[in-house]
């Protein structure tokens, strides 16, 4: 255990208080704080950021690309041709869905295309000023909605799974002023992955009220329960498109392709929505049509398209995947190799997980899961595994109504299972019931 005195004297210095308001970057800047101040390592298990290493594949593309000249050409809004083909064939490889390259469009981070997203549904549909979140959830894209003028709410999953959640999203969209649903799948943080039934459920709502459902496919294919890394063979990632032609698929280089730091991720727009005019647009931009408002008039003013070299990074990555000459899933699979080591651990030390199955089946071990110790809430939790080095994200604060702490897998080394091991049973040896 640290010094007590040093760890309340830090936290009380940064005004972290009950930790309530405490953003990820905040318990970052305290774990760093606390590893100059006592000479010891603080293992880190709060930030979502990928840690391992990139492909040859992607880097290699990208030095060739920045050799060949491309940084003196701005690219074009909806991206080069060459990954939007390649984009095409992935998500045909990798979800059996149809969509044409011109519907592909390169983001910067899937961050960028999310907020670009919410901002063409924004001023298509001036009507329904609410984006449902289904929660938990990542947080940011609450606070994206609050920059554009979006209203929000959030369901958390936890209590509605199957028919229940399709019969409460029913219940929600009912009220007419929703313009679109998002959620991850892998769910972050829970790890929770919708089936094929709940997302043809929600495929059939979106249909129903004429909404927009964005897909966030940050963890592409890690349900490592099931073996999804065969291009054109079952099973496939599940999606919602198979259901409705109301949808965007947000596809990442960052987790499942190791990128992150090169900020690089494409959109896929359904054609049908790609080329549905949206009146609004029309008469307030001169564009109605939804894709090539996202690229010529969203792309451009944010940023003139995505950085040219990473484009051909992310290409060459999905081209080799498509091909089959590269197993995209086989490094990350470190991670569920991670989350099933510290999953032992702390259930064996009194931990219980809370979001803590799929519909009856056990939850996969991947990037994030969550746990929490009896009698204590999740604020409190965070706070006193501070005092033992170990830095986790509290729930309430991405949007579940439930007690516990995110952990993530990402920045946990071998090296530290022992360490970890050792922190965990003194945890409880001091705080057990």
């Amino acid at each position: 255990m640290f010094d007590k005195e040093v760890v309340t004297r830090i936290i009380d210095q940064m005004g972290l208080g009950d930790f309530s308001q405490a953003t990820i970057r905040d318990i970052q800047a305290l774990s760093r704080q606390l590893e100059e101040k006592t000479g010891e390592p603080v293992i880190h298990l709060e930030m979502g950021v990928p840690g391992l290493q990139p492909s040859q594949i992607a880097l290699q593309a990208e030095q060739e690309a920045l050799a060949n000249g491309c940084a003196t050409i701005y690219p074009p809004n909806g991206g080069i041709p060459r990954i939007k083909q390649a984009a095409a064939k992935f998500v045909k490889a990798f979800i059996d869905v149809d969509v044409a390259p011109d519907s592909c469009i390169p983001t910067t981070g899937s961050m960028q295309g999310t907020f670009a997203a919410f901002t063409a549904w924004h001023h298509a549909m001036p009507e329904k000023d609410t984006v449902l979140l289904i929660q938990p959830g990542f947080p940011v894209q609450t606070t994206q909605c609050d920059v554009i003028g979006l209203k929000h709410i959030g369901l958390d999953i936890y209590d509605y799974r199957g028919p229940k959640l399709i019969d409460k999203l029913d219940e929600i969209l009912a009220a007419g002023n929703i313009c679109g649903i998002v959620y991850s799948n892998p769910n972050n943080p829970s790890w929770v992955c919708f089936n094929e039934q709940e997302l043809e459920g929600i495929g059939r709502l979106a249909t129903k009220h004429d909404i927009i459902v964005l897909e966030d496919l940050a963890y592409f294919a890690m349900d490592f329960r099931r073996d999804l890394s065969h291009p054109y063979q079952a099973p496939f990632q599940a999606t919602v498109a198979r259901y409705t032609d109301n949808y965007m698929l947000a596809v990442s280089g960052s987790k499942a392709f190791s990128y992150a730091g090169q900020r690089i991720g494409v959109m896929c727009i359904s054609d049908k929505l790609y080329h549905r005019v949206y009146p609004n647009m029309q008469l307030k931009f001169g564009v109605g049509e939804f894709g090539n408002f996202f690229s010529n008039r969203l792309m451009y003013t944010f940023s003139s398209g995505t950085t040219h070299s990473v484009q051909h990074a992310m290409a060459a990555l999905m081209e080799a995947a498509v091909e089959g000459s590269y197993n995209f899933l086989d490094d990350v699979k470190e991670y569920g190799r991670r989350a099933k080591f510290m999953k032992d651990v702390l259930l064996s030390n009194g931990f219980y997980l809370v979001y803590d199955n799929d519909m009856g089946a056990p939850l996969a071990d991947g990037f994030y899961f969550t746990v929490q110790y009896p009698g204590m809430n999740d604020l409190q939790l965070t706070r006193l595994l501070m005092y033992y080095g170990i830095a986790v994200y509290p729930l309430d604060t991405m949007g579940s109504e439930q007690q516990g702490v995110r952990i993530c897998t990402s920045f946990f080394s071998r090296q530290q299972e022992p360490l970890f091991k050792q922190r965990i049973e003194q945890f409880h040896k001091d705080n057990g019931q």
